[in-house]
């Protein structure tokens, strides 16, 4: 209940600030806590700092269009090799010796998909 109430709090303050995500905001884009904080509008905040960047530190590093563009590619590229990672990880556990270097994973002989097969039956649960 603690992630709801929590989500809860930062749509409300999105929904608060304008102009609102259908009406021109970029989508994606979460409003500035300070920026809010400052100006007085929506929602008000305890606390005068943003969640990603509290201190202002990336976007004083990310000042440029090519610094923001080289950051979303380098960002996707690491996004990519950890969906490699994950991948080795589950091949290894289901094929023994697949990865040479993960050869300490012990066999996993479940399935899976199982969640994204809309069957939940639990064997053994009443």
């Amino acid at each position: 209940w603690q992630i709801i109430l929590f989500v809860g709090i930062l749509e409300l303050f999105d929904e608060s600030i304008e102009p609102h995500y259908m009406n021109g905001r970029k989508p994606g884009e979460f409003p500035s806590f300070s920026k809010a904080y400052s100006e007085g509008v929506g929602v008000p905040h305890p606390v005068p700092f943003d969640l990603f960047d509290p201190f202002g530190t990336v976007g004083r590093l990310l000042d440029t269009e090519e610094k923001k563009a080289r950051g979303r590619a380098i960002e996707i590229n690491n996004g990519r090799a950890a969906m490699l990672g994950v991948f080795g990880f589950l091949s290894a556990s289901k094929i023994p010796g697949s990865v040479p270097v993960l050869t300490f994973i012990p066999p996993y002989s479940g399935e899976y998909m199982i969640p994204f097969e809309g069957n939940f039956h639990m064997p053994m649960v009443a």
